[in-house]
């Protein structure tokens, strides 16, 4: 049976990635925003207004949640890359997945922000050296993280909330 909460399967991150890996990986985040738009192409506003699961968050707040998280993720890369190993800012993903913004706006305002985002993070994840991916951060609940892991984090992220739309719509057959 499928698990609708990890319908790509939980997280597991690599602690040695190759320059190969992380090219890969870095594809992935470049893919994504495309992948995003595909998964909710055509959906009408009750299809975006659907949970992905019982209980879980509606289409449109997982497509608004995506630029959210992501942003977070960029501005970690910015500061682990400027600061010597940041405290990070950490936010509530549930409560802002409440807020209208993200539960009544369109979803083309994020996925305009999701592509931008996107295009200026692979630039800057692109010109990184080997040693930079050693970069670290603290995050005052997980402890300290590396760049590496950060980036295996968020290329699963992205392939793993458009899984949660792809998976829905397969299930109700849109």
């Amino acid at each position: 049976m499928e698990d609708l909460s990890y319908p790509i399967g939980r997280f597991v991150p690599d602690p040695e990635l190759t320059e190969a890996k992380r090219i890969t990986l870095i594809n992935d985040v470049t893919a994504a925003p495309a992948a995003l738009r595909e998964a909710v192409h055509g959906m009408t506003k009750a299809q975006l207004d659907t949970p992905y699961r019982p209980g879980g968050w509606t289409v449109r707040q997982v497509v608004h949640h995506l630029p959210d998280s992501h942003m977070n993720a960029y501005m970690r890369f910015r500061l682990a890359l400027t600061e010597n190993e940041p405290t990070i800012k950490t936010y509530n993903q549930a409560e802002w997945a409440n807020l209208p913004d993200a539960t009544s706006a369109d979803v083309e305002i994020s996925m305009k922000l999701f592509e931008n985002l996107h295009h200026r993070w692979v630039f800057l994840l692109s010109s990184m050296k080997a040693g930079d991916f050693k970069r670290t951060f603290r995050h005052p609940e997980s402890g300290v993280q590396n760049l590496d892991m950060t980036l295996q984090l968020y290329a699963w992220h992205g392939k793993h909330h458009v899984a949660h739309i792809t998976s829905l719509r397969k299930r109700m057959g849109w």
